[in-house]
């Protein structure tokens, strides 16, 4: 499904930590682009700033140098109220660890980012079943995280990050944490997710086997993309 506008464009994006002799350059004038209803796999050994990328990408942190577009919009000289609505509103965010609210059942967990964004309780709770019903863990919606299987877990970690209808979906590792059978199942769900609603997919992976079944692979190293391979 693609609008004709690009989900994410990094445009010569730079990031440095520290000062002087210090100083650590992190990223080195990035260029990517995502579609929509595209997946792209970020390959990157540990510690060369896939993370720091995604970050930059999902406004959780202001690059030093370049530009970050989300849906047409550049971000650069937007202040943080601004970023973080626009965050709110556009983006979703998988990490390897769930991180749900482990007080709160399955339902719960969607139902609240749906409520901080002014959605009723009611409708609130239809949009967390209907996409616990389309994850295929519907019967589960009561449990709360620690009664779920990892892969259940990551499953609602990730109806969680769409459930608010972002365009641009980051993942970090999101099957990092799963054994090869369940982060195949896993994996899945996220790819018919992105396929079925049009999402803009960046994910961050190590499983070059579940790189291979997205659109793109691009590698990362000396703070550049290095490699880009369909």
């Amino acid at each position: 499904m693609n609008s004709g506008v690009e989900t994410l464009r990094l445009e010569k994006v730079g990031r440095t930590y520290g000062q002087g002799k210090q100083a650590l350059e992190v990223l080195n004038g990035v260029d990517l682009v995502v579609q929509p209803g595209e997946m792209v796999a970020l390959i990157a050994p540990s510690g060369v700033g896939k993370s720091t990328l995604l970050h930059a990408a999902g406004l959780l942190e202001k690059p030093d140098a370049g530009e970050v577009f989300i849906v047409g919009q550049a971000t650069r000289n937007l202040d943080d109220k601004h970023r973080t609505a626009l965050r709110r509103q556009a983006v979703g965010f998988v990490y390897q660890f769930h991180h749900l609210l482990p007080e709160f059942s399955a339902e719960e967990n969607l139902m609240i980012p749906q409520m901080i964004c002014g959605i009723g309780k009611s409708l609130a709770r239809t949009r967390a079943n209907e996409l616990l019903e389309y994850m295929r863990i519907a019967k589960r919606h009561d449990h709360r995280p620690a009664e779920l299987s990892g892969g259940e877990q990551q499953r609602v970690a990730i109806a969680r990050a769409v459930v608010n209808k972002p365009q641009l979906l980051l993942a970090d590792e999101p099957t990092g944490n799963l054994d090869p059978e369940t982060a195949a199942h896993v994996f899945s769900t996220l790819e018919n997710l992105v396929r079925t609603t049009g999402l803009a997919a960046l994910v961050a992976t190590h499983n070059h086997e579940l790189a291979g079944r997205m659109d793109r692979c691009v590698t990362l190293g000396g703070g550049q993309i290095l490699e880009v391979t369909k």
